[in-house]
């Protein structure tokens, strides 16, 4: 059996989000069972059921980002795990392990939140409760997640389980492009769906203020397809999809979703806010980071802090510690707009388009008080801006690994200790394997 047959308690059962909900006619309300919510679910069930889908994307998010970060030499997490320092920047001649924390928690929790939204899927086959309208953007809704939650799965693994709806039937692990096409085809089946879908959602929506109407979500759903179409080479659509979501070249940079937290009961904290000057569980900069950044980057003094005393680990050294979150309730990205300009700027280059890609680069440059660019504009200079542009503006969000794997360019990250390696990729859980 495949580690996709989760417990229903993670359905709609983990931690709600910012909410508590009733479910109606239940034999025991603390625990609805899978079948009743198959048979003629409420609304209100269907709207646990999209807090369960919400509340599960959060699950791991700081093991992947902090995973995918000392891989990519962005980060070191300082704690009580060895596993941290040594597996994950293969100390010593170590491979990763399959059956690690690294390596199941976040493709666990990825999934986690797709069977959620799959069993929403399933529900409105069965219910009557809600219009044909209202099942239009449940659906939308449901295939969206489903899809940016696989993209997830592809910035790390490289591959990714597509057909996950029947536990007991499992479709194969897809390469990166197999896997790409079929998300790309979902996001526009989802998206045609949340045409249908008239004015307004039968459900609320946490962490996605501006974009939780059928009309603006799908502006979320088309910045999402317009990341999937870049990793796949497809400039041009990109662009088309970017001019029907929130992209913004002159906008505010932090506009998108955002995962949200909170102190509430049953409720989840941000896993990547840290204590400053904290000894026992730090983020530390790595040290090239610091180093290579343009003088005068803001991005430098506002994402990361001096610590008062450089700290080390296993032979590892840094000054810098993070202070990308304010507290341990602060949000965390989705897709916000400097990404999708980032988005743009790469898209641009893609299709030829050399003086706007330039352009939007001098904007997210201008936005971290640096001037112009002013290297010579070919599509291969522009990329290496570019890419410069998303280790900064993108740092410890779960990008540089796939950036620098996607580009050839891992065999450049420095060897901080004698005896290490680069990875660049988290190997499929063992419980996986077929």
């Amino acid at each position: 059996m495949k580690n996709l047959r989760y417990g229903l308690a993670l359905l709609f059962f983990g931690a709600l989000l910012l909410t508590s909900c009733e479910f109606e006619d239940q034999v025991d309300p603390n625990r609805p069972s899978l079948a009743g919510v198959l048979t003629d679910a409420s609304q209100n069930q269907l709207n646990n059921l999209v807090v369960g889908v919400e509340s599960a994307m959060r699950n791991s998010i700081a093991i992947q980002t902090t995973g995918s970060g000392t891989m990519a030499r962005e980060l070191y997490l300082f704690d009580a795990d060895p596993r941290n320092t040594g597996d994950l920047l293969g100390a010593n001649g170590a491979s990763l392990d399959n059956n690690s924390f690294y390596s199941t928690a976040p493709w666990g929790g990825r999934y986690r939140s797709i069977k959620n939204a799959n069993i929403l899927l399933q529900s409105l086959d069965n219910t009557t409760s809600v219009t044909d309208a209202d099942k239009s953007g449940y659906r939308g809704f449901a295939k969206t997640i489903i899809a940016y939650e696989l993209i997830e799965v592809l910035r790390s693994y490289n591959r990714a389980r597509i057909d996950v709806a029947d536990p007991d039937n499992l479709g194969p692990v897809l390469d990166f492009s197999a896997a790409l096409g079929q998300i790309r085809a979902l996001l526009d089946e989802a998206l045609s769906d949340l045409n249908g879908a008239g004015s307004e959602f039968a459900f609320p929506l946490a962490g996605f203020e501006g974009f939780d109407t059928p009309a603006t979500f799908a502006q979320f759903n088309r910045a999402t397809a317009a990341t999937a179409a870049l990793y796949d080479g497809d400039g041009g659509a990109t662009l088309t999809a970017l001019g029907a979501s929130y992209f913004d070249i002159g906008g505010d940079l932090t506009v998108g979703p955002k995962h949200v937290f909170s102190l509430n009961s049953g409720d989840v904290t941000n896993g990547l806010f840290k204590i400053t000057d904290n000894n026992g569980d730090q983020i530390i900069v790595h040290d090239s980071w610091i180093a290579d950044a343009e003088a005068g980057d803001t991005r430098v003094t506002t994402k990361t802090s001096v610590r008062s005393n450089p700290t080390s680990q296993d032979g590892l050294n840094g000054t810098n510690q993070t202070a990308l979150y304010a507290t341990n309730v602060s949000p965390i990205d989705m897709i916000r707009n400097e990404e999708l300009i980032l988005v743009y700027a790469e898209a641009s280059i893609l299709s030829g388009s050399l003086q706007d890609a330039e352009d939007a680069l001098n904007v997210i440059r201008n936005a971290a008080g640096l001037a112009d660019y002013a290297g010579a504009q070919t599509a291969d200079a522009l990329t290496t801006e570019l890419l410069n542009q998303r280790r900064y503006s993108l740092w410890c969000e779960n990008h540089r690994m796939f950036d620098l794997r996607r580009y050839g360019l891992s065999s450049t990250l420095p060897i901080d200790r004698a005896g290490d390696q680069v990875f660049n990729v988290f190997p499929i859980p063992l419980s996986e394997n077929e």
